[in-house]
């Protein structure tokens, strides 16, 4: 409730305020997808049994980040699979600052940077670099204003970009890790 306080405050004496938010997240895409069946039907008269292999022996999968401020995309940038304090702050540090090097100055300079409450977001040296980097302008676990828990409706990238992305890497099997990274890239 807080954070819906605080978010309808600022959106009410900035009307802009919502486009000035760099929403982040991380997800992992694999061999074997999890996709939603529902939205997967095979319809064929030559072969009415057809079957979707599913299942595979040799596993694989990349651990992606992606960001979305007002109408840019950012990234997208692989990250480790197990992503640490450590491993995020070096992306925070050393990658992040290139992938936002095509948006203007002003909106770097409003930019808040929001991530969710994982577990490497969470780190100590995360946070003190975000509150020297953002200042009072970044959202997330243990920061000037925090992520609701459990909230994924409230990122962009949750309820609509993942699973739209999802859907166009996984519409043929991946046969291994560099077509899955090429499919990444190209569908983002």
């Amino acid at each position: 409730m807080i954070f819906s306080q605080w978010f309808h405050g600022m959106n009410t004496d900035n009307p802009l305020f919502c486009s000035r938010i760099l929403f982040s997240d991380e997800a992992s895409f694999s061999r074997d997808a999890i996709q939603n069946y529902h939205n997967k039907h095979v319809w064929a008269e030559d072969n009415p049994h057809s079957i979707t292999e599913s299942r595979h022996q040799y596993q694989f999968s990349v651990n992606v980040w992606i960001g979305i401020i007002d109408e840019h995309l950012i990234g997208p940038h692989f990250l480790p699979l197990r992503l640490t304090g450590e491993s995020y702050f070096h992306f925070l540090q050393e990658e992040l600052p290139f992938l936002l090097e095509n948006l203007t100055l002003q909106i770097r300079r409003y930019m808040y940077y929001m991530h969710d409450g994982a577990p490497a977001h969470f780190s100590l040296n995360v946070r003190n670099y975000l509150n020297l980097t953002y200042e009072n302008r970044w959202i997330g676990r243990g920061g000037p204003h925090p992520w609701p828990p459990r909230s994924p409706d409230l990122n962009p990238l949750d309820f609509c970009i993942w699973g739209y992305l999802k859907e166009l890497v996984y519409t043929t099997p991946v046969q291994d890790i560099e077509d899955l990274r090429n499919r990444k890239i190209a569908s983002a």
